[in-house]
C-alpha cells in the first residue's frame, strides 16, 4: 500500500532501528505523529487509514522486521460493513395509544449492522428480559422460552449479581462485581439475534456500563461489522441503548417500576415481562458500504521453532472525525487509545531486533483495525488466522497506558484467568513493583480489548490497560493514580481531547512496555506453554486444541 505521508512525517521513520532501552522520547514522537490531524482520527476505510497503514509499514521496515501476512504481505484484508443512520422519519414509543417521540442521542442511541437502505420497526412489542443471560453452566436462564421474534428485547447491562446484596441467591454466581462475558453489551445483542428479536435496547447506567452516556453516543449513529453472508447477518434491525431516565419513564408508562424490575431480574425465577400497552417504532435511513480495511502484520522469525508464535497486539484505529468540541476540534485522534499502545509495540520490536541471537520462537506483531467498532480487526484475524491458534503461545496486548509517571505497581486485568498473571508478578518484582488487581472488574475490561478475540479461541492472553485501576504513583500515590484515571475516562476517553499533551509523563508507560517485552522474551526463548487457570471459561477451549 502506497504511503501518502509528507516528508515531515516520513522523517519520523528515520529513527534508530535498534535500541537497547525503551525510549520515552521516541514513544512520544510516534504518538504525536499518529494522533495528529493529518491522520484524521484513523477511522477504518478512510484516507486516514491509508496514511496510518503506510506509516506503520514504514516503521516496521525501518526497524528491520519481515512482513507478517500471507505471501509476503504486510497487511491482512479485513473488509467491513460500515453503516450510518440518518435523521429519523419516525422514532419513539406508543404508550396507551399516544406517540412519544424520542430524539437520537437523548432518550435513545441507535445503530444497525444490517446492509439495508432503511431500518424499520413498526409498533413492535417491547419485552423486558432482565439481564438477558442464558448460562446453563450457572443454572441461569432469563428467557424461560419466551418468543422474541418480531419483538424488541430490553436488557439491563452487566450481570445478574452486579447489584446483588448479601444473602441474595444470585450473589457471587457471576463473579460478584467482576463482569463476565454475559454482562457485556455485545453478548446481549448476540443473544437477542439468536432468539430472532427485531431490536435490542440496553438500559444505560454508568456504574453498570462502566462509562457515561457521552461514551455511548460518541459513534454518532455509525457502526461496523465484519462482512457476513446474508444468512449470518443479525436479525436486529436496530440495536442500542436507552438513557436511564427515559427507561424509567418508559417502564412507568407500562405500569412498571424499573427499580423493582431490577430486583426481580436478580432472582433465578425471573420471567420476561412484556411492557403492556407500549410499542416501539422507528424508521431511519441507512447509508451502508463495504469498506476496505486492513490489519498490519509484522514478524521476527524464530531461529529454532518458527511455527510457534508469541503474538503482540494493539489497535491502530481511533474514532475519526466527529462533532466539534468546546474548542472547535473535530478530530478524535486517540493519542492514548491506542496510538500509545502502537508506539509501545514498535519499541518492543526495536528491542527484540537489538538483541542477538534472535528468539527461538517467532514474534508476531498485529496492529488491528476497527477495535473501536467491536474488536472487528482482531476478530477477522481470529476467523482466518495466519498463524494457527494452537501454535500461538500467547497474546500480549497494549491498549491505553497511564501517562502520569512511574508507579510502584502494575494493574492486572482479569485476575484469576491464567498463568501469565503469575509471570507478570514475577517480572514486576524484578522491577521492584507489585501487581494490583483491577479496581473496577465490573467494567468488564477483560472483554473489551483485542486480546479477547484470541481468548475466545483458547489462546492465553494478558492485557496491559492503564484505566483498569488507580496506579500507586511514585509521585502522589494511589490518589494521584485515581485522579489520572478519573480525568481521562471522564473527560477524554473517545473524545477529541484524547491528544498528546506536554504534561504527559511516560515513565510509567515505559515500565509497563518493558514488562510486556520481558514477558514475551521469556516465552519466546522457552518451550513452555502458558495455561488457563481452573474456573476460567477459556480453559476447555485450549485443552480441546
Amino acid at each position: 500500500m502506497k504511503s501518502l505521508l509528507p516528508a515531515l512525517l516520513l522523517s519520523s521513520i528515520a529513527l534508530p532501528t535498534a535500541a537497547q532501552d525503551i525510549s520515552a522520547e521516541r514513544i512520544a514522537g510516534t504518538v504525536q505523529v499518529l494522533a495528529s490531524d493529518f491522520f484524521e482520527g484513523r477511522a477504518p476505510g478512510t484516507v486516514g487509514e491509508e496514511r496510518t497503514v503506510g506509516y506503520l509499514i514504514g516503521q516496521f521496515q525501518a526497524i528491520g522486521l519481515e512482513p507478517g501476512g500471507r505471501n509476503g504481505s504486510w497487511v491482512q484484508a479485513a473488509p467491513l460493513l460500515h453503516t450510518r443512520l440518518g435523521p429519523p422519519r419516525t422514532l419513539g414509543v406508543t404508550v396507551g395509544g399516544a406517540m412519544r417521540t424520542w430524539q437520537p442521542g437523548q432518550q435513545v442511541y441507535l445503530s444497525t449492522r444490517r446492509a439495508e437502505d432503511r431500518a424499520v420497526i413498526e409498533h413492535a412489542p417491547l419485552v423486558f428480559v432482565g439481564y438477558g443471560v442464558s448460562a446453563p453452566e450457572r443454572q441461569w436462564d432469563d428467557f424461560k422460552g419466551v418468543d422474541l421474534k418480531g419483538k424488541v428485547a430490553v436488557f439491563l447491562v452487566n450481570d445478574p449479581d452486579f447489584e446483588a446484596g448479601q444473602g441474595e441467591a444470585v450473589a457471587g454466581r457471576f463473579g460478584g462485581k467482576a463482569m463476565t462475558y454475559y454482562g457485556r453489551w455485545t453478548y446481549k445483542y448476540e443473544e437477542a439475534s439468536r432468539r430472532g428479536a427485531i431490536g435490542a435496547l440496553i438500559v444505560h447506567d454508568t456504574p453498570g456500563a462502566g462509562y457515561g452516556w457521552n461514551v455511548v453516543t460518541s459513534p454518532q449513529g455509525e457502526n461496523y461489522d465484519i462482512v457476513r453472508a446474508p444468512d449470518q447477518q443479525t436479525t436486529l434491525a436496530l440495536q442500542g441503548w436507552i438513557e436511564g431516565g427515559a427507561a424509567a419513564t418508559l417502564f412507568a408508562g407500562a405500569g412498571l417500576d424499573l427499580a423493582a424490575q431490577r430486583m426481580a431480574a436478580r432472582r433465578p425465577d425471573f420471567r420476561p415481562v412484556t411492557l403492556q400497552g407500549v410499542t416501539f417504532s422507528a424508521d431511519l435511513p441507512v447509508t451502508h458500504e463495504v469498506v476496505r480495511s486492513h490489519n498490519v502484520l509484522a514478524k521476527i522469525p524464530g531461529r529454532e521453532r518458527p511455527d510457534e508464535v508469541v503474538f503482540y497486539g494493539a489497535h491502530w484505529d481511533a474514532y475519526g472525525k466527529g462533532p466539534a468540541d468546546a474548542n472547535g476540534k473535530t478530530v478524535r485522534g486517540g493519542a492514548n487509545d491506542d496510538a500509545l499502545g502502537v508506539a509501545g509495540l514498535l519499541e518492543i520490536a526495536r528491542k527484540f531486533m537489538a538483541q542477538q541471537p534472535r528468539p527461538r520462537r517467532s514474534i508476531v506483531f498485529g496492529l488491528w483495525t476497527a477495535e473501536e467498532r467491536g474488536l472487528l480487526g482482531s476478530e477477522a484475524y481470529a476467523l482466518d488466522p495466519v498463524y494457527p491458534m494452537d501454535k500461538t503461545v500467547a497474546n500480549l496486548t497494549l491498549d491505553i497506558l497511564q501517562t502520569a509517571g512511574k508507579a510502584r505497581d502494575v494493574i492486572l486485568v482479569g485476575a484469576g484467568q491464567g498463568s501469565l498473571e503469575d509471570d507478570l508478578d514475577r517480572l514486576a518484582r524484578k522491577q521492584g513493583r507489585t501487581v494490583t488487581p483491577e479496581s473496577l472488574p465490573e467494567r468488564g475490561l477483560f472483554y473489551r480489548a483485542d486480546h479477547f478475540s484470541f481468548a475466545k479461541r483458547g489462546v492465553p492472553v494478558l492485557l496491559m490497560m492503564g484505566i483498569a485501576g488507580a496506579s500507586d504513583l511514585v509521585d502522589g500515590g494511589r490518589a494521584a493514580g485515581q485522579k489520572w484515571v478519573d480525568d481521562y475516562t471522564g473527560r477524554c476517553y473517545h473524545q477529541p481531547c484524547d491528544a498528546w499533551g506536554q504534561d504527559w509523563n511516560l515513565d510509567g508507560a515505559v515500565q509497563d512496555i518493558g514488562l510486556m517485552f520481558d514477558l514475551g522474551r521469556d516465552l519466546a526463548n522457552s518451550s513452555r506453554w502458558p495455561e488457563w487457570k481452573a474456573g476460567s471459561e477459556f480453559k476447555a477451549l485450549r485443552e480441546r486444541r
